[in-house]
């Protein structure tokens, strides 16, 4: 699998996240896998709220995490997961995980990395965490880009 170049922003609020997200989601196509990860309140959520307008979805977005999937028609659909709460990978299969990642929209998956083993060869990840060198509230948002599929659209970030 290719790794591409990352990319670090850092942002100092809320809103700042989630016009992140809405940058980047611009740049999401049909079949797009973005897998985030990072600390209980880093933002994961915010981000992809900042995401979900870019797809012209009107709607605040809540973490899926009782229910692991919500699903938003738009541009593009978005299915959003979280993973938090799956103790076997395998039960992904029964809530029809596959069918997601081959359908028309885009994937958001929060907690990707407790399903690393089950994601498609080509992905970004998104990792949140906190400035810990920084009293304010800052996140430090790193952003990879894994796979050729991607070469082009790395310019637009």
């Amino acid at each position: 699998m290719k790794e591409n170049k990352t990319f670090e922003i850092k942002t100092s609020s809320y809103e700042e996240t989630v016009d992140l997200g809405l940058k980047f989601g611009k740049t999401l196509e049909k079949g797009d896998v973005v897998c985030l990860t990072g600390d209980l309140g880093t933002g994961k959520t915010a981000f992809t709220n900042g995401l979900a307008r870019a797809l012209g979805i009107k709607e605040h977005i809540t973490s899926p995490t009782f229910t692991i999937v919500n699903e938003y028609q738009a541009r593009l659909p978005l299915y959003h997961f979280d993973v938090y709460r799956i103790s076997d990978p395998e039960e992904m299969f029964e809530i029809g995980f596959d069918e997601y990642m081959e359908g028309d929209g885009v994937t958001v998956i929060e907690w990707a990395d407790l399903i690393r083993d089950l994601l498609p060869p080509e992905f970004i990840w998104v990792d949140i965490g906190k400035d810990k060198d920084s009293p304010e509230n800052r996140r430090i948002i790193q952003i990879k880009f894994k796979g050729k599929k991607f070469d082009d659209r790395m310019i637009e970030l």
